[in-house]
């Protein structure tokens, strides 16, 4: 059956998503080390108004809050036999939220990584990973998401693992990684690497791309890096407003919303078709990416001098698809062999 992702992306061509989960969660009050899953049973005026900031800021979509609503990380608080019934929790707000917004918004169950190292570097087997995706996913889908949205991942059996999870559920997803170190996921995955993955998946996404990551500059050479594959499936930008820096006791992100503006655009240009912001972006940034998506022409796409012109410079001289930046992995088990 046609997917109401695929609809909305065939009858508007870009998508906005939303902003930041948990620095906007830390806004309101929540402690580090707290999880905020556990808010949606505690908090729920709050998660409300998380969501609510996203739809009001012209939002297409937003993410639940269930990025850590797995077994393994619930398990930190007490609360690991928890996954489904919070996952449901937090889709449940969303779907309230979303039915009463008066026009079409997705709701997007985020998924987040178990928190583990899977087989063979780690003890985390494949069949336990499956079934912590699979539990969090059921839970999403009865509290009623649109789809399932895999988020901040950097092993590709976790990936995996986690399409398969989905699968079981019956829940269409969609999966971003998290391209941190030198253009490579932590655990050495390159933009090529993910869209060949993505391409031999049984149970594929609707759409894959980044988030997170080290920087808007740094995310869009990624996106540039998926779509030189050629790859046909939706892509997806979720950059960090800018980059974090601390100040008087906190962390502060330092992406106006003029510039993650100017992002949005520039992720468009590079071939993103679902574009929000991930750590640092506020519904004020998503309200400047709004009107410059709404305002701006599509261009062609930008060349790496005019991204680190209009966001800043890049944090490593390589993408990581060259045999510049050696993958983490490789670089760990030296380390310990050591």
């Amino acid at each position: 059956m046609p997917n109401l992702l695929i609809e909305m992306l065939a009858d508007k061509g870009t998508l906005l998503a939303d902003g930041a989960t948990g620095t906007n969660l830390f806004a309101m009050g929540l402690m580090a080390g707290d999880a905020p899953e556990l808010w949606n049973e505690t908090e729920v005026g709050k998660i409300t108004s998380l969501y609510q900031g996203a739809v009001d800021a012209g939002s297409d979509l937003f993410l639940t809050n269930s990025f850590g609503a797995n077994a393994s990380r619930l398990k930190l608080h007490d609360a690991g036999h928890r996954a489904f019934e919070l996952s449901r929790m937090a889709a449940e707000i969303g779907r309230d939220v979303a039915d009463r917004a008066g026009r079409t918004v997705i709701v997007a169950g985020s998924v987040g990584p178990t928190g583990e190292i899977m087989e063979p570097v780690g003890a985390l087997t494949h069949a336990d990973a499956v079934e912590m995706f699979h539990e969090t996913a059921s839970g999403l889908k009865a509290g009623g998401a649109d789809i399932g949205w895999l988020e901040t991942i950097s092993a590709p059996e976790e990936f995996a693992a986690a399409a398969e999870g989905f699968a079981l559920a019956e829940l269409a997803w969609v999966g971003t990684m998290s391209f941190d170190t030198a253009g490579r996921t932590m655990m050495g995955v390159t933009s090529k690497d993910m869209a060949t993955q993505v391409a031999a998946l049984e149970h594929p996404p609707l759409a894959f791309g980044a988030n997170c990551g080290t920087g808007a500059s740094d995310l869009l050479r990624t996106v540039l890096g998926f779509a030189a594959t050629g790859t046909e499936t939706p892509l997806i930008a979720k950059g960090n407003a800018g980059i974090p820096k601390y100040h008087d006791g906190h962390i502060h992100y330092d992406g106006t919303p003029e510039l993650m503006a100017d992002y949005a655009v520039l992720a468009r240009d590079c071939g993103a078709r679902i574009i929000g912001g991930c750590c640092g972006t506020t519904p004020e940034h998503l309200r400047h990416m709004r009107e410059a998506l709404d305002t701006r022409a599509t261009g062609t796409a930008p060349t790496l001098e005019a991204i680190v012109d209009a966001l800043g410079p890049f944090s490593s001289s390589s993408d990581g698809t060259d045999d510049a930046a050696a993958p983490a992995r490789q670089r760990r088990r030296s380390r310990r062999v050591a």
